[in-house]
């Protein structure tokens, strides 16, 4: 992240706590330790990860992202592909 004693060094994870207690926490009531170890689980990989639009990616989301570069790269390929050549007979 940044060197030690860097107005940095840790804003990053501050950012990401600020965003879970937010979005995931907040305003619900946990009844056992496993329970919120699932929620987190949940957060953190089922949408977080996956789902939520990043800059970076042109506001998309990495599902999204992957999605339009698999079709595109799919589509790039059927472009390239030459014509069979008929065979020639004498």
């Amino acid at each position: 992240m940044g060197s030690i004693g860097d107005s940095y060094d840790n804003a990053l994870a501050e950012n990401l706590w600020m965003l879970i207690k937010t979005e995931c926490i907040r305003g619900r009531v946990f009844t056992t330790r496993a329970e919120t170890n699932l929620t987190l689980f949940e957060y953190i990989d089922g949408f977080y990860n996956s789902r939520r639009i990043q800059k970076r990616l042109g506001y998309l989301s990495p599902v999204e992202f992957e999605e339009k570069h698999y079709a595109n790269q799919a589509t790039t390929e059927r472009t390239n592909l030459k014509p069979r050549q008929p065979a020639l007979t004498s």
